[in-house]
């Protein structure tokens, strides 16, 4: 290895004239061409395998991102048939949109923000299955009372990170 640095370090000390100009430069400033075809070494095919697979990724990143969409978009249409799947036999004939409609579970069973997916809020539903004993029977008959009589406050509640609580 010293040997090939000495010989490069002698072509600082070779002089020669260019042809073209007749100016004198030393032997290691010269950029050598070479007019024929040079023969192929593995180098040559590792560049060219490297650059074809480079190709093939750029063409598969496209095509994934194609593919992605494409099934957000099937997920997406299938949401409605799924959720409506899930909901009680009651209500699965319902007209919502299946984004609208959030689970509560208690003292309802769900509340419809009908518009809400479309940025066009038309009404709140609350839906509840027929109740199956007395007490769940009045519970339910008081939040109709209170909806009726107009017993009900909207209020922003903000909690804080560390659990305080305040009411705008």
């Amino acid at each position: 290895m010293n040997d090939l640095l000495d010989i490069f370090q002698s072509f600082r000390t070779v002089l020669c004239l260019c042809p073209n100009c007749k100016e004198i430069m030393r032997l290691s400033d010269l950029h050598l061409r070479y007019t024929g075809k040079a023969p192929k070494t593995w180098l040559d095919s590792y560049d060219q395998n490297l650059f074809q697979l480079q190709q093939k990724e750029e063409k598969f990143e496209e095509e994934k991102e194609k593919l992605r969409k494409q099934s957000v978009e099937r997920g997406r249409k299938q949401v409605p048939r799924l959720v409506r799947k899930c909901l009680c036999p009651d209500f699965r004939n319902l007209t919502y949109d299946p984004y609208d409609i959030k689970a509560i579970m208690h003292p309802v069973d769900f509340i419809v923000f009908d518009g809400m997916n479309a940025k066009d809020m038309k009404s709140v539903t609350l839906l509840s299955r027929k109740p199956s004993d007395k007490v769940q029977s009045k519970v339910l008959a008081s939040i109709g009372k209170a909806i009726d009589e107009n017993s009900y406050s909207w209020k922003i509640a903000r909690i804080t990170l560390d659990g305080k609580v305040s009411f705008e």
